[in-house]
């Protein structure tokens, strides 16, 4: 019999392949970057946009660079797991991570303040892992393909957008 657990309601219907890309490209961006997971996206089934703040903009070479391996990380098929933890053990989690582990990452300070004391980890083979109640793919080949249609740069916020649809 399947566990019960007690989540926060869940406000949005995200389109799955896309919503499970945002995870994927968060990740690419921290590592590609060394650059926070965005706090400003905008996910669709048509379109999609997220921005990162980074010390400068990347070059054209860069940004296809961040198409490539977005697409190589979807054929790779990795699956899209979830994992129920509580606080106390997602603090344990990020204590016994490798440096550079996607679970050194974790953290409690971007959950909402009424999240409830059950967090669902998603966990896309062993390349990422966040706190997230969305929904998602059951593995990353369901995806298809990410486009990237463009690129804004905005100096003075030193933010970086990318619109991207995933085809």
């Amino acid at each position: 019999m399947a566990e019960e657990y007690l989540l926060n309601e869940h406000n949005k219907e995200e389109f799955p392949p896309a919503h499970t890309a945002e995870h994927l490209l968060n990740q690419l961006m921290v590592r590609m970057f060394g650059c926070e997971r965005s706090r400003n996206a905008h996910i669709e089934r048509k379109k999609s946009k997220i921005s990162y703040i980074l010390e400068q903009k990347p070059d054209r070479k860069a940004e296809r660079e961040i198409e490539r391996m977005m697409n190589e990380l979807i054929e790779e098929d990795l699956p899209v797991t979830f994992q129920y933890v509580t606080r106390a053990e997602l603090e344990g989690i990020v204590m016994e991570a490798e440096p550079d582990s996607p679970d050194a990452q974790l953290s409690l300070e971007r959950l909402p303040d009424d999240a409830s004391e059950t967090i669902r980890l998603v966990r896309i083979g062993d390349y990422d892992v966040c706190p997230c109640i969305g929904r998602h793919v059951r593995s990353t080949s369901q995806i298809g393909r990410f486009e990237m249609l463009g690129t804004n740069w905005d100096e003075q916020q030193r933010s970086f957008r990318i619109r991207f649809k995933i085809v």
